[in-house]
C-alpha cells in the first residue's frame, strides 16, 4: 500500500500498481495499437497504389507516430489516465499528489514511453519499475505521475457505503454543526472530502477508515471542534459537508431574493414614472376679468376747483 499525499496533506491511501499488472496493461494496449496500425497501413496500401517510395515512408511514419504516441496520449487525457489495458485491469494514471493527469503529463509519458518501451524494447521501463518502490517507469518519473490500482483484488474488507448514524446522535450534534466556523477550511480540502465520499463504496474498508480519519483530523484542525464521540469519521465528514452545502444554499437563496426584490422595486418605480408621464394635464381654471377703471374722485367741497369737462 502506498499512501499518496496531496498538497493539503490529505492521504488518499491508493495502492500503487506493480510491474506484472502494468506490464500486462501495456501489452494489451500495444496489441490494440499495433493491430490498428497494421490494418490501416494495409488499407492505405490498397487504396493509394500510385504513391512513390518516399510518400509511402512518410505515410508509414505518420501512422506509426499517431497509433503509438498520439493515440495513447489522447486516450489517457480524455479518460483521465485510463487506457484500454488499464481499464481492463483496474488501473489508472494519476499525478504524484493524487490528482488527475492533464495533457502535459500524458504527453511526457507518451514520448518517453515510446523511447523506453518501443525503441529500447522496454528494458529501461522494467529496470526502473523494479528499482522504484512505487513501480514507476521513466515516463512516470519525468512526468510526475504514478499508476495506481482503482480496484483492490482479494481485499480482506468488503466495499462499504457511508456508515449509518443514530438519528438521536445526529440531532444532538446538529447544534454543533450550525455553530461551526468553516471559513478556515480551504477549498482543496472540501474537494478531497467530496471525492472521498463519492468513492467510499469502491474502497477497501481499512483504506476507507484510514482516509476518513485523516480527512476528519484535517477538518478538525481548521474548525477547532473535535469529532463527537460515537460518530464515524466518514459520517462526520458527510454531516459537515451537508452543513456547508446548506449554508451555501441559504446564501444563494438570500441573494436571489434580494435581487428579485430590487428588480421589483425598479419595475415599480419605472411604472410610476410612466404613469406620471402619460397622465392628462388637469383643466386650467378661467382667470377673473380685469377690474374696470376707477371713477375720478370728486373734489372736496370748498376748494373751488372743478374738473375739466
Amino acid at each position: 500500500m502506498s499512501d499518496l499525499v496531496t498538497g493539503e496533506a490529505v492521504v488518499l491511501g491508493l495502492r500503487a500498481a506493480k510491474l506484472p499488472s502494468r506490464g500486462l496493461a501495456i501489452a494489451l494496449d500495444l496489441t490494440v495499437q499495433i493491430a490498428g496500425l497494421v490494418a490501416t497501413t494495409l488499407l492505405l496500401s490498397l487504396i493509394l497504389v500510385d504513391l512513390d517510395g518516399a510518400a509511402v515512408a512518410a505515410v508509414t511514419i505518420g501512422l506509426t507516430v499517431f497509433f503509438l504516441v498520439a493515440l495513447p496520449v489522447m486516450i489517457e487525457t480524455l479518460t483521465r489516465g485510463r487506457s484500454l489495458g488499464k481499464a481492463a485491469l483496474g488501473l489508472r494514471v494519476v499525478r504524484s499528489d493524487g490528482g488527475p493527469v492533464r495533457f502535459r503529463h500524458t504527453l511526457v509519458r507518451g514520448l518517453v514511453g515510446f523511447l523506453e518501451i518501443i525503441v529500447l524494447f522496454g528494458v529501461p521501463a522494467v529496470v526502473c519499475s523494479v528499482v522504484s518502490s512505487e513501480g514507476k517507469r521513466l515516463g512516470d518519473v519525468f512526468a510526475g505521475t504514478l499508476v495506481v490500482r482503482e480496484r483492490v483484488p482479494g481485499g480482506s474488507g468488503a466495499a462499504i457505503a457511508l456508515p449509518p448514524v443514530n438519528p438521536q446522535l445526529l440531532q444532538a450534534i446538529g447544534g454543533e454543526l450550525v455553530a461551526l466556523d468553516l471559513s478556515a477550511v480551504p477549498e482543496p480540502l472540501w474537494l478531497a472530502v467530496r471525492q472521498f465520499l463519492g468513492r467510499i463504496g469502491e474502497l477497501d474498508q481499512t483504506v476507507a477508515h484510514r482516509m476518513s480519519a485523516r480527512l476528519a483530523d484535517d477538518l478538525v484542525a481548521r474548525t477547532g471542534h473535535p469529532v463527537p464521540y460515537g460518530v464515524h469519521p466518514a459520517a462526520y465528514l458527510g454531516a459537515v459537508l451537508t452543513e456547508r452545502q446548506r449554508r451555501e444554499w441559504s446564501r444563494a437563496q438570500g441573494y436571489a431574493f434580494q435581487q428579485a426584490h430590487q428588480a421589483h422595486q425598479q419595475a415599480h418605480q419605472q411604472a410610476q414614472a410612466q404613469q406620471q408621464a402619460w397622465a392628462p394635464a388637469p383643466p386650467s381654471t378661467p382667470s377673473a376679468p380685469p377690474a374696470p377703471p376707477a371713477a375720478p374722485t370728486p373734489p372736496a367741497s370748498g376748494t373751488g376747483f372743478a374738473p375739466p369737462a
